[in-house]
């Protein structure tokens, strides 16, 4: 349930309207608005309110547990962190190149990974808005609300997820927070008998992913927000293979402009340094990164499905490039910049992952025995995949103790801090400005930002000193006093703080 908080005049005799907790999104959030006495928007941001500190945390510890403490950082995309720290680690002990057998299998667990964090988004948590319509009743507008009038659909949400989960599962013991990756390759072989499991079901799988993605263009055509609901220009950046071709587990590095432009291409992701860079805000504990050429206040991105939907030149399974094709059509080939794509993109990419689980079935080395390589051993690995949400980086140093000294992640979510803001201050302009404030208005809000699926408990690893902000208010709910800490340690006090 959205809750409305309306705090005293702000200093410039502005209201405050806080949208607290978001809901239908993994993690803990809020979005802000400032409003004058006409309800016009000045100010709408988006606040992510929890503190988890992984990057502190495994600092002390052998690089050789980085792969299985990273999961903890969550439980919807825990094999993302584990195959982005794997590919870290890998590059510690000199496995530049994985043995054919470890690396389809590691594959096949980020295509599972996919399949069912797509599944578990759309049905779950974004299939209500678009079926029910973003200002239905509340208690309608959820996952029990999809159930009683749609149990079909929700059936094979159910089931795409617990598949794609019995993917991971059969490679890595568990479908929640199991192990798999080690340095330089995988510690557990795919039994044919596991593989023959798989096999039983995905032509099921593939085929509603299918149906999926038609339901879904079929939904965002009738729908009358989707050409203009939260369409804001924006640079997109995702991995892409040497061909140009998507690919969800390695590549280089593709950013485009707003009109399609390359940025740069095919860059070194290990490299990632010299082309990205994180800013700092006093009012969020996450992270704003930029391309480093554009400078911090043009060089925000967004990344994710929309984000590979733009940069990919192809997708190499049939039906999901058969769907992309058609995506890219309703652009008029061009770039597409509608927040509500992200879902036709994401079930797209969610047929992908479909198909290429049924292609790495079918390969003769995904049964393989041999799963571990190894060279030269080095102080420093990164390691980069398209996570569900977008672009994920995982960065390790180590010293001569093989004890990790220094680590930055860069998650999906927090690539898409700025874009999520524009969208959130896109939507306020657009549906709530001047207008009386309702429940369905503000699930506006809540619309923009759920369709980037984000993950908040991934993307809140501040490095350095923390933000803070504490107010003392007394029985009226009058702000009497306030002190902040910005993101440069420095203090200000009283009600007129920033």
């Amino acid at each position: 349930m959205t809750h409305l908080l309306e705090t005293a005049a702000h200093p410039r005799a502005l209201r405050r309207v806080a949208i607290e907790p978001l809901t239908r999104v993994e993690g803990h959030g809020k979005v802000t608005l400032l409003l004058d006495e006409q309800n016009r928007v000045h100010q709408a941001r988006l606040h992510i309110v929890e503190f988890r500190g992984f990057e502190k945390f495994i600092q002390g510890r052998p690089y050789w547990e980085v792969p299985v403490l990273v999961q903890r950082l969550c439980g919807i995309c825990p094999v993302s962190h584990h195959l982005a720290a794997g590919k870290a680690v890998d590059m510690l002990v000199g496995a530049r190149t994985l043995t054919p057998t470890a690396e389809k299998v590691r594959r096949l667990m980020h295509q599972g990974q996919m399949l069912q964090s797509h599944a578990l988004h759309f049905f779950h948590l974004a299939s209500p808005d678009l079926l029910f319509g973003f200002d239905s009743e509340p208690a309608r507008r959820n996952i029990v609300g999809v159930i009683a009038e749609h149990p079909e659909l929700a059936l094979q949400g159910v089931k795409l997820r617990k598949y794609g989960q019995e993917v991971i599962k059969a490679i890595a013991g568990k479908r929640i927070h199991g192990t798999a990756c080690i340095p330089g390759g995988m510690n557990k072989a795919l039994s044919e008998a596991e593989r023959d499991v798989l096999r039983r079901d995905i032509g099921q799988m593939v085929a509603w992913s299918q149906g999926a993605v038609a339901l879904c263009r079929r939904v965002l055509d009738a729908s009358p927000h989707a050409p203009i609901f939260g369409v804001f220009p924006s640079n997109f950046m995702s991995l892409i293979r040497a061909d140009g071709a998507l690919d969800f587990y390695d590549g280089g590095l593709r950013a485009k402009d707003a009109q399609g432009n390359l940025i740069f291409d095919h860059v070194d992701y290990t490299h990632y340094n010299r082309h990205i860079h994180e800013e700092v805000k006093s009012w969020s504990y996450m992270k704003f990164p930029f391309i480093i050429s554009l400078g911090d206040a043009d060089g925000w991105y967004r990344v994710g499905p929309l984000a590979r939907m733009n940069t990919a030149d192809f997708l190499d399974t049939p039906l999901a490039e058969e769907a992309r094709r058609a995506f890219r059509a309703a652009a008029n080939d061009g770039m597409q910049h509608a927040t509500l794509a992200y879902h036709w993109a994401r079930l797209i990419e969610m047929l992908h992952a479909a198909e290429g689980i049924e292609r790495l079935l079918d390969d003769p080395d995904i049964t393989g025995t041999d799963l571990v390589a190894k060279g030269e051993r080095a102080l420093e690995g990164v390691g980069v995949i398209e996570a569900p949400r977008g672009t994920l980086f995982h960065h390790y140093k180590v010293d001569e103790n093989d004890v990790v000294v220094r680590a930055n992640l860069i998650v999906s979510t927090t690539n898409n801090n700025q874009a999520m803001n524009e969208a959130v201050r896109t939507v306020a302009a657009s549906y709530l400005d001047g207008q009386k404030l309702t429940e369905g208005l503000l699930n506006h809000i809540e619309v923009a930002v759920r369709a980037f699926d984000p993950c908040l408990s991934c993307a809140t690893h501040a490095l350095g000193r923390m933000p803070l902000q504490v107010e003392l208010v007394d029985a009226a709910g009058q702000v009497i006093d306030r002190m902040v800490k910005g993101a440069d340690g420095v203090f200000a006090e009283g009600r007129d703080a920033p």
